[in-house]
């Protein structure tokens, strides 16, 4: 099985400012906001999994983080309406 980098989709809603802004900053780094606490990236499984360790580091048992695969079967059938463009540079709306 590959494990070539498909579309990830990683939300969070974190109370804490701290907290939060370490987990932005950390989302920064490796992907685009497109939204307020809303986050695309193009990652292999590998590097989903490297994220999402440092990502825990910082988060307490009342945040909530969320991380949605996008297949790329999936994509002609998505589609977005202002804001930045994904990861990809393409523009999508999730249906």
């Amino acid at each position: 099985m590959s494990d070539r980098p498909q579309l990830r989709v990683i939300v969070y809603d974190i109370a804490d400012n701290r907290r939060r802004r370490k987990v932005a900053a950390t989302l920064e780094k490796r992907a685009a906001r497109v939204q307020e606490s809303v986050f695309e990236a193009r990652l292999s499984r590998a590097q989903l999994a490297r994220l999402h360790q440092r990502l825990k580091a910082h988060l307490a048992e009342d945040d909530s983080l969320r991380i949605y695969t996008i297949p790329d079967a999936a994509l002609p059938r998505c589609h977005v309406e202002g804001g930045p463009l994904l990861a990809d540079g393409a523009r999508y709306w999730l249906f």
